[in-house]
């Protein structure tokens, strides 16, 4: 089992060298990551210049690569045969934020794993749920845990084709986590807003900032689980077809000029 792992943060992120600890004994893992942080660059490939890639090592030594550019390429690279022996599976994380609802959207984190799946190969993406201004390194002994679980029950048991699962962890000792729940995308609530301000030169340019995003705590969701201290695994697809809604544009007269 070769594991490739990666994540948004960086490679010198440590939340990286957490997940890599935890799932080592699991396979053969190998190392490529942003050589910066992607933190909300979403689905993102690069065609347009060369991607280079350098090795380095992880905090605790272990060999690692990084790389220049987004965190789905540094999937692509992989899968597409930068390494000599083929990826069998691929983790991405550990993000110190969770990934929630429409975030998936925004996160790097959870797009790597979407670009195994776009290639053939299972994808896993692991977000620990740290509490809001929180300073200093995050415990992630609970995600390193779980991440480990659920990495071990997909090598099990395997993943549908074309699904990824999309785990959120709740923050705080391991012993404090009740469980797994498998849940739904929840609903997401930004407050974003738009600063406007002037540069030293007195040019205009513009902030998006506001209050850290919430959700509605439903339960089923992935945002009712980590409310109620419970692990949330949600299996998704890159199917965005609104199949739901078929019905209704089948009514319009697409001939009409």
């Amino acid at each position: 089992m070769h594991i490739l792992v990666t994540n948004d943060d960086g490679v010198h992120a440590p939340g990286l060298s957490a997940l890599v600890q935890a799932v080592r004994p699991l396979g053969e893992v190998t190392v490529l990551a942003p050589d910066r942080n992607w933190s909300a660059s979403g689905h993102v490939k690069t065609l347009d210049r060369p991607l280079r890639v350098k090795e380095t090592e992880l905090a605790d030594g272990t060999p690692a690569y990084a790389c220049d550019g987004a965190p789905s390429d540094c999937v692509a690279l992989p899968l597409l045969g930068i390494f000599p022996y083929a990826i069998d599976l691929v983790l991405s994380g550990i993000n110190p934020n969770a990934n929630l609802g429409h975030d998936v959207t925004y996160s790097g984190t959870v797009t790597a794993a979407m670009e195994a799946v776009i290639g053939g190969v299972p994808g896993i993406a692991i977000s620990l749920d740290s509490p809001v201004g929180l300073r200093g390194v995050p415990d992630f002994r609970a995600a390193a845990g779980t991440a480990r679980q659920v990495t071990a029950l997909v090598i099990r048991n395997g993943l549908p084709e074309g699904v990824l699962l999309n785990v959120n962890v709740p923050y705080g000792p391991p012993e404090q986590v009740k469980g797994f729940q498998l849940t739904r995308q929840g609903m997401r609530v930004y407050r974003d807003q738009l600063e406007k301000r002037l540069d030293p030169r007195g040019r205009a340019y513009f902030w998006i900032g506001g209050e850290a995003p919430t959700g509605v705590e439903e339960d089923g969701t992935d945002i009712g689980a980590l409310a109620a201290g419970y692990v949330s695994v949600t299996p998704l697809h890159l199917d965005l077809t609104a199949h739901d809604s078929s019905a209704h544009f089948q009514t319009w007269n697409w001939q009409e000029e």
